[in-house]
């Protein structure tokens, strides 16, 4: 390491240091993940600072708020506790933020695996006085190692991970992704917390609540800074069932749906501004490439060219029946 590359991390660690304890949230509601949470969970005790802590928020699930219960009361950075608001991510992640103690408020999903060094740097992030929020890439963890041939990568929203488009160096963004996230605690008393309009609920392929917040929170500080580190990864499970067309299909348009609701909240341009450069730039971008896959003989790519066409189908009827109906679910 370079004289200079080691005066970078000493000032970055002295930022962090500056922001005080942190609270690392991981929501969950099934115990069909519970050998992902319990990894997720090791991958944040491993990189706790004193003072530290990891708070556990179960969703509205008896059993599984005992066994998490009994499972980690050995651990002293380690609280459970149930969901005490609205059913759903939403609520979950806000029950978090209310009895968290940290400065900084860090979410991580509960199938998702934090790199060993994903807090402290989203900590060195944040000890810049204008950025209030952080996001850092979510890498698609497949079934069988690898990416399937048929899915794009600009679709990998799908699977809640980091897509192609977004930017490859450390960047400004409108909104963080939510498997992996953190805030001042600051953000929360300029903006207020997750909307229940928006979000998960079990296994209901909607979502965009970060997205909402992130709007909310540049209304409220128009000099706030949201930034994204794709050189930070936590490594994201993508269970087979989520391979399926049929998921694909639900979720883009649960995604239209979702972004109906943003756009009725926050209003459409804010709403959608990062969406039409992703349909306009790099949708066409991804589409020429797939067409060319399948020119040369693989035909996978006329597989990934369809589904980015009837993606973008269907994102569309869910954000046309969610502006009709908005009360509707996918």
């Amino acid at each position: 390491m370079t004289s200079s590359s080691v005066e970078q991390h000493r000032r970055a660690g002295e930022r962090a240091a500056g922001l005080g304890p942190a609270s690392v949230a991981i929501c969950a509601y099934t115990m069909r993940r519970w050998d992902d949470l319990t990894e997720a969970v090791g991958s944040v005790l491993a990189q706790l600072r004193t003072g530290d802590e990891c708070l556990l928020v179960i969703d509205y699930n008896d059993e599984l708020l005992a066994r998490a219960s009994a499972e980690f009361a050995r651990y002293d950075a380690v609280r459970v506790v149930a969901n005490a608001q609205t059913k759903g991510l939403s609520g979950a992640r806000n029950t978090a933020i209310a009895g968290s103690r940290g400065g900084v408020v860090a979410f991580l999903d509960d199938d998702a695996v934090a790199g060993p060094t994903w807090l402290g740097e989203v900590l060195a992030a944040l000890g810049e006085t204008d950025v209030l929020a952080v996001g850092t890439a979510a890498l698609p963890r497949w079934p069988d190692g690898r990416r399937p041939a048929w899915f794009p990568p600009e679709f990998d929203w799908v699977v809640g991970c980091s897509y192609g488009g977004l930017p490859t160096e450390r960047a400004d963004v409108r909104n963080v992704i939510g498997a992996a996230m953190a805030f001042r605690r600051v953000a929360f008393e300029l903006a207020g917390t997750f909307s229940d309009l928006v979000g998960r609920v079990g296994t209901t392929p909607t979502g965009c609540e970060e997205t909402e917040l992130c709007i909310r929170l540049r209304v409220a500080k128009a000099d706030a800074r949201i930034v994204y580190l794709p050189d930070v990864a936590v490594s994201h499970h993508v269970t087979a069932d989520r391979l399926r067309v049929s998921y694909f299909l639900r979720r883009c348009l649960g995604e239209g749906l979702s972004k109906a609701r943003v756009s009725r909240l926050v209003g459409a341009d804010a709403g959608l501004s990062s969406e039409r450069s992703y349909v306009s730039g790099v949708l066409p971008r991804a589409l020429r490439r797939e067409l060319g896959r399948a020119l040369r003989g693989r035909l996978a790519g006329l597989g990934a060219a369809a589904l980015i066409v009837t993606g973008v189908a269907c994102a569309g009827l869910g954000y046309l029946r969610g502006r009709v109906t908005p009360g509707g679910g996918p």
